[in-house]
């Protein structure tokens, strides 16, 4: 009903157009490992799990808009949910030298020669959660509401080559920032020796990272 019908309406289901679901499909069925099941194809299973996190819904809420059992709802949530995660899984396939120089840079002349050496950028992000009021107060920040302080690092592709999530709301840019350096299991990528990262002024002065002048936009 919603891919026959007015484009506006799965885009509003499922957070978007029609054109995107169909090749999101179609790369978690052939790439990512994701099977049909004896009750739900895979577009189905796709669009249940996206009307879950696209609307904030619960399961039961689902199970009423697909007409499915509690038991089927949760089991195809999860199997979809460890597609999208196995598609998720971040870009290791650059250089850990950082020997050549973007060509986002090498092609600009407002940022050759002056970034020639800048391998990515840093910034973290705060993601609003729900989370059982007994729990809530670390993850109420700034913002009022509870939420993660994502940390990533994105390069010139405009590709994540490191994330990390699960932080409270209330933990400091710094803070995470020094915890990712100090963690081997994190597999962090440091910069090489002259090579270094953009952050913003939350982010402590270093060999490495350079953050804008104060007072200058």
């Amino acid at each position: 009903e919603l891919m026959e019908g007015n484009p506006t309406r799965c885009f509003n289901s499922f957070r978007m157009h029609k054109d995107v679901l169909l090749r999101l499909v179609h790369d978690l069925e052939s790439l990512y490992g994701l099977q049909s099941s004896c009750n739900m194809n895979p577009l189905e299973m796709v669009a249940t799990f996206l009307h879950i996190v696209g609307q904030g819904c619960s399961v039961r809420n689902a199970m009423e808009r697909f007409q499915y059992s509690s038991e089927t709802v949760s089991r195809i949530f999860g199997e979809v949910l460890e597609s999208v995660c196995r598609m998720g899984s971040l870009d290791q396939t650059y250089d850990p030298e950082f020997k050549d120089v973007p060509p986002q840079i090498l092609s600009n002349s407002r940022y050759m020669p002056h970034f020639k050496d800048c391998i990515g950028v840093i910034d973290g992000v705060h993601v609003p959660v729900c989370i059982s009021p007994l729990e809530a107060i670390p993850y109420i920040g700034r913002r009022g509401i509870p939420t993660q302080n994502v940390m990533a690092i994105c390069d010139f592709d405009m590709q994540f080559t490191f994330c990390w999530a699960s932080w409270e709301g209330s933990a400091h840019d710094t803070r995470i920032f020094y915890a990712a350096l100090r963690d081997p299991m994190l597999n962090y990528p440091h910069p090489p020796n002259g090579k270094y990262y953009l952050v913003d002024s939350r982010y402590p002065p270093r060999k490495g990272y350079i953050s804008p002048y104060k007072g200058e936009r």
